[in-house]
């Protein structure tokens, strides 16, 4: 009796799980092709700016400030397209808005212009004509979470493959870059592998409460198919010899290769479906509002040095900005090397450890406590804990009590990631057991390959169960 409805359960359980399974794992299958094989090439992926030195300004913000009447700015660098040099300042609104290094006079259109300027580099496409641009403040199927900058700028070319370039002009950097296919392909994998179309109606909470229930479920069924093969094992071989002596057909071949191929694949469906669950379930578990991005504002009248009179030379100088902490402004400059200096914006005085005490103060304002941490260390190339779907670099990392790391990027004042206990451990269950960041060793090519012949298998095994049920009727 208790086989019987061993029997019966693995039966109902798999039903239940059949298409959401199909679903995965085609979804699964496509994803190499998706994020490797059929990723579009583009000649740029890092932009590299001028240093100071070539861009040549010849007014200080203060005097262009002054010029156009501006009381306070949240921030300001400097670029150079269409060969003008040009202070981009982030307004106390929230709006970018360029002013001449020369003459001081604003640019009309300036940030779309220069997001124009961006993707242009990024392609090294100079003939092909903007079909639109748009400025992005939120995430959608073609620019999804896992990009993480934001805004950005959509510039979308009017050429064969219709190409999307997403910049994000504050840091001069790519977002992401989409052809035709590429956008085809994310789309189905976001409709089908996320289950976006739930969370669209409904609400990411109620999406990931769905798809986790769906995966328990589905991790039932493989443990109720195994004990049911257990329990059965002998019987199963009883009659498969029985069968070979009297030399009848198999009518049951369907059966037996669901049994068979379910055993193979049986560790490889397991540690999708618990790296799944484990990972919906930490979704679930950190749904809580973010903390709101930091913002400052800074008067004219903090800007009593001069950026262009700093004691740094202006060819070590590749970007410059802003920041305000402690009560004061600083000038923070980033050198060749990514090493980022702090200097008073009244008296041109050096701040030692400035990036540190920066990043301390942030993180303490992400994380809404003033806690003295444990250590904070500079990131310049992702690790495995801060791998490169984070996208900033470098950051500061600020370690905590209770294993709790923040990743602050001090240029833009972003939180960039934050890793505790149990994030750290579903991360690695994630990487390791679901996208097989195992075996990378191997080549990016072959463990694509093994990925799409896990899932395949998975599916494979899916529909022998079915068509073994279909038979039975």
């Amino acid at each position: 009796m208790m086989k019987k409805n061993f029997y019966k359960w693995h039966r109902i359980l798999g039903l239940i799980a059949l298409v959401p399974v199909i679903c995965w794992c085609l979804s699964g299958v496509s994803h190499p092709f998706m994020s490797n094989w059929f990723r579009p090439f583009i000649p740029q992926e890092v932009f590299k700016p001028m240093s100071q030195l070539q861009m040549s300004p010849k007014l200080s913000l203060a005097e262009v400030m002054d010029t156009n009447k501006l009381s306070s700015v949240r921030n300001f660098g400097l670029v150079n397209f269409d060969q003008q040099t040009y202070y981009q300042l982030l307004m106390p609104d929230s709006t970018y808005r360029y002013y001449s290094a020369i003459d001081g006079y604003e640019k009309a259109n300036g940030d779309r212009l220069y997001a124009e300027y961006l993707a242009r580099y990024f392609t090294q496409d100079s003939i092909s004509a903007i079909r639109h641009a748009q400025l992005q403040t939120t995430f959608d199927a073609h620019y999804q979470p896992i990009n993480r900058l934001l805004p950005v700028w959509k510039i979308s070319f009017d050429r064969a493959d219709s190409m999307d370039i997403y910049v994000e002009t504050a840091q001069s950097r790519l977002g992401t870059f989409n052809n035709r296919t590429r956008k085809a392909m994310l789309s189905f994998f976001q409709q089908l592998h996320t289950w976006e179309f739930l969370a669209s109606v409904f609400g990411n909470t109620f999406r990931n409460v769905v798809m986790l229930t769906v995966v328990i479920i589905m991790t039932f069924s493989l443990i109720s198919g195994l004990v049911v093969y257990g329990l059965l094992w002998t019987r199963f071989k009883t009659i498969a010899q029985k069968r070979r002596e009297s030399g009848v057909a198999d009518q049951r071949f369907v059966h037996r290769f669901h049994r068979q191929l379910g055993i193979i694949v049986s560790f490889v469906m397991l540690a999708f479906s618990v790296s799944g669950a484990f990972h919906l379930w930490v979704k679930l578990r950190n749904d809580r509002p973010a903390v709101k991005p930091f913002e400052q504002l800074i008067h004219r009248s903090e800007l009593v040095k001069s950026n262009l009179e700093l004691p740094v030379a202006d060819s070590a100088i590749k970007r410059i900005g802003l920041v305000k902490f402690d009560g004061r402004a600083y000038y923070q400059v980033i050198g060749k090397q990514k090493q980022i200096t702090y200097m008073d914006a009244q008296s041109g005085q050096i701040l030692t450890d400035g990036d540190m005490t920066l990043a301390t103060q942030l993180a303490n304002y992400y994380r809404q406590e003033t806690v003295k941490p444990i250590k904070t260390e500079v990131i310049k190339q992702f690790t495995n804990e801060y791998g490169f779907i984070n996208k900033r670099l470098p950051v500061v990392k600020v370690s905590y009590p209770k294993q709790e790391d923040l990743y602050i990027e001090t240029t833009s004042a972003k939180l960039a990631t934050r890793v505790a206990g149990m994030d750290r451990a579903e991360g690695l269950s994630f990487i390791i057991l679901h996208k097989y960041f195992g075996m990378t060793w191997a080549g990016k090519d072959i463990r694509d390959i093994v990925s799409m012949l896990a899932a395949a298998g998975v599916l494979v095994v899916s529909l022998f169960g079915f068509a073994a049920f279909l038979k039975n009727k």
